[in-house]
């Protein structure tokens, strides 16, 4: 079962764990070169970042590439911050998942929620954001699901929008929620270093 494939590649990768500033730290080394780096909460246990590296093809790291949390938002080092800055304006979209669903918040939308149409298309395995004004279009996978190869359901979608957010919310399946324990009691057993400690755990 792919499932159950995805975690025992979760279980096999190298992983050091690292406990700073109420979070815990995960950083997972894969036998293809790939790296994922995860920060949980240390009181509610919620996901609150997800991000990837990827090798290059001459071998060298790429940049993270961050799934779930908040987008980097680095040091502007032009002087010409107009053309770098990207417009505040502009609508972000963000993933941020709860304990039973993955959820995602499209900022600045200031259109009433009857403006969004937000559909499953299972055939191209994404979730489709229109409006019928055609001011915004979104179209975006599920990385979760398609690791774990399982199919995408209409009913276990969901919005609602305030304050010019969008919010989407596409409830786990049983399969996500079990993996999703299972892995979080892996972690738990792996002993973290706090900070300071500079001879990292791994396993």
């Amino acid at each position: 079962m792919a499932v159950q494939s995805w975690l025992d590649i979760l279980k096999l990768s190298k992983k050091t764990a690292l406990i700073h500033d109420g979070k815990r730290k995960i950083h997972y080394l894969f036998t293809d070169g790939k790296e994922m780096a995860e920060e949980y909460d240390l009181k509610t246990d919620e996901l609150i970042v997800r991000k990837w590296r990827l090798k290059s093809t001459l071998g060298s790291q790429g940049p993270w590439q961050v799934e779930i949390g908040e987008p980097f938002s680095g040091p502007v080092t032009s002087s010409d911050t107009e053309v770098i800055k990207e417009n505040c304006s502009n609508p972000m979209f963000i993933r941020k998942d709860t304990k039973a669903s993955f959820q995602w918040r499209i900022r600045n939308l200031p259109y009433p929620k009857d403006v969004f149409i937000v559909s499953v298309e299972p055939s191209e395995r994404c979730i489709i954001i229109r409006t019928s004004n055609k001011k915004y279009y979104k179209k975006f996978s599920i990385p979760d699901l398609d690791r774990s190869q399982l199919p995408l359901d209409s009913s276990a979608l969901s919005f609602t929008h305030a304050n010019n957010t969008l919010i989407v919310s596409y409830k786990k399946p049983k399969e996500i929620l079990t993996l999703e324990q299972e892995l979080l009691r892996e972690l738990k057993k792996l002993k973290g270093t706090g900070e300071g400690d500079v001879d990292c755990k791994t396993q």
